[in-house]
């Protein structure tokens, strides 16, 4: 598993993606997430991750991201949930694992590339793990600009990456591997 993360990690982090490091890499988490918000703030971007087993609340999310804001013009949302299905048989439930920090720290860096690519006043992204039932919501993403474009393309981007190479792994200790379309969706932004 921790090969299947450095493959999809910044390079940067890759060296140093093996067990006897764990402790440098831990250090190395608390340092980026802070250094990225604080950066954020100083060009009034609103970013956040979050992973967490509870359950969202997809109006209280806007609104946390949007409060005092009257620089946005379009509010993009995204919620995917639990199908019933999975290759074609029926699931009762999945269970999503993750590195705790680790994780967060791609997503924000995956959020920082968003906020380059396009011009957007924030962005938010909720990601659950733990043990889901069909129809439970499992991720959300939030985009807000200006503009609609930005916000559009902005929530596509990140959830074709979200699909395609978040650091997640099933219960049973098997990377959650993309699609060949979730792979083919992500080319589009090379």
């Amino acid at each position: 598993m921790i090969e299947k993360f450095a493959s999809v990690c910044s390079p940067c982090l890759s060296e140093f993606l093996d067990l006897n490091h764990a402790g440098e890499i831990f250090r190395l988490m608390s340092l980026i997430i802070p250094k990225f918000a604080r950066a954020a703030s100083i060009w009034n971007i609103s970013v956040s991750v979050a992973v967490q087993n509870e359950d969202f609340d997809i109006s209280r999310e806007v609104a946390a991201l949007t409060a005092g804001r009257t620089d946005i013009g379009a509010i993009v949302t995204f919620t995917g949930t639990v199908r019933g299905t999975s290759h074609g048989t029926s699931l009762s439930s999945m269970t999503l694992e993750h590195y705790p920090g680790m994780t967060e720290a791609e997503l924000a860096r995956v959020e920082e590339e968003a906020n380059k690519r396009w011009q957007l006043q924030g962005t938010r992204i909720v990601h659950r793990v733990g043990t889901l039932a069909p129809g439970d919501n499992i991720v959300l993403v939030v985009t807000a600009s200006a503009h609609r474009h930005a916000a559009f393309e902005a929530a596509a981007f990140l959830m074709d990456y979200l699909k395609s190479r978040a650091p997640f792994w099933n219960g049973e200790g098997r990377w959650v591997d993309a699609r060949e379309s979730d792979d083919a969706a992500l080319e589009r932004w090379k």
